[in-house]
């Protein structure tokens, strides 16, 4: 298990602000948390250093891109063994369809998240790229009514140091 890295509360101010936009500009960023803009930039480098931040992503919007349809597929897989589990993550990772796969504990040996066209494109998705495969012994599938971000994503209460 990673260990957790060491986190004072402008440390959290930055994370929390840059969560939120991930292209605020260091000199805002400074003014807004209280410190030195070279002090700012010096604490984002070390919380990437550290891998605490691990990078930027751009979000995209599924239904202008003509993915309007996203669903939860639940899926068993069997016999659950690691020269049967390498191959099925990668080709689910590689299907454009994709957009997370979750290992999980449970009934069920996979989360994926998918958006598709509509539901025909589901069926086929489904059909041809999951329940065809010889180790899928069971896909459920649930729709997507609506989808909330959640966070920011900060460190258990109690792990915050006092600033410096």
């Amino acid at each position: 298990m990673t260990e957790s890295v060491a986190l004072d509360t402008v440390d959290l101010h930055i994370l929390r602000l840059l969560q939120n936009d991930a292209r605020t500009t260091y000199r805002e960023l400074a003014a807004e948390v209280g410190v030195a803009p070279s002090t700012c930039l010096d604490r984002v480098a070390r919380l990437r250093r550290t891998g605490v931040i691990l990078g930027h992503q751009l979000r995209l919007d599924p239904a202008r891109l003509g993915r309007g349809l996203e669903a939860l597929l639940s899926v068993q897989v069997r016999p659950h063994r690691r020269e049967l589990i390498g191959p099925f993550v990668e080709r689910i990772r590689s299907l454009p369809e994709s957009r997370a796969l979750f290992h999980l504990t449970g009934p069920d040996d996979y989360l994926v998240h998918v958006a598709v066209a509509d539901t025909a494109d589901l069926q086929r998705l489904v059909l041809d790229e999951f329940t065809s495969r010889r180790e899928v012994a069971r896909v459920e599938t649930r729709l997507i009514f609506q989808h909330w971000d959640c966070g920011p994503l900060l460190p258990p209460a109690g792990q915050v140091r006092p600033a410096d």
